[in-house]
């Protein structure tokens, strides 16, 4: 009987200790990876406008492409602000729009990072949508007040995303199936979606009062 309880404890203790691990672990590489793919950004450039000889002679100094990267980036997002390169921008935009087949990449890459930190955010309004029956819900994110271009009049699209992953899908639905979810912020409820809803919502969105749960979004609600 010793034998046994000792494997067991043995095997609780390596999980105890892999669950407090991997979400370090992960997040450390995540972050080193990020890090890295960066900081080579400069090199890659040197090695392919002057020559990977020019990239070998010169001493790399770890970092510098990672701050020259954020600098550039900081730069434009400064500068496009001002009259002159807004209209640059907003002319190179339409040359983009109007290439056959770039504008496909462009646009949505454009409009996924407008989505999460640009002026047009759509992951702001959490809610919660019913799909196949009326009392199975699902954690989403409306992104469309109107589809009357498809026909639908009194339907809006609603985002869900996947659980562990990157990835989700768009439901147009009638708004007397979606609810507002008022008290909870739209990170919290992003989170507790991607992670299977194994994530606690905050305390006080817990314990906040649910009145109010079933009235369907209007305009003046989502605005």
């Amino acid at each position: 009987m010793k034998q046994p309880s000792l494997i067991r404890r043995l095997i609780q203790t390596f999980f105890q200790g892999l669950i407090i691990l991997a979400p370090i672990a992960i997040t450390a590489w995540a972050v080193v990876s990020l890090f890295k793919f960066i900081d080579s950004i400069l090199p890659n450039l040197i090695a392919v406008f002057f020559g990977p000889e020019m990239l070998s002679s010169s001493e790399r100094i770890t970092g510098l492409g990672f701050l020259l990267v954020i600098g550039v980036v900081l730069m434009v997002g400064y500068i496009s602000s001002t009259f002159i390169v807004s209209k640059l921008v907003e002319l190179f935009d339409n040359v983009l729009e109007r290439t056959p087949g770039v504008r496909i990449i462009y646009s949505t890459v454009r409009d996924f990072f407008e989505a999460f930190a640009g002026n047009k955010r759509r992951f702001d309004r959490a809610v919660l949508v019913s799909i196949e029956s009326p009392e199975i819900w699902r954690v989403g994110f409306i992104t469309q007040e109107e589809l009357l271009e498809f026909g639908l009049k009194d339907h809006i699209a609603v985002y869900v995303p996947h659980s562990y992953a990157f990835s989700g899908v768009v439901y147009l639905v009638p708004r007397d199936r979606v609810r507002m979810l008022s008290d909870i912020t739209p990170g919290d409820a992003m989170k507790f979606a991607i992670s299977g809803g194994v994530t606690d919502i905050e305390d006080d969105a817990a314990s906040a009062d649910t009145k109010g749960e079933n009235t369907p979004p209007t305009g003046k609600e989502t605005a």
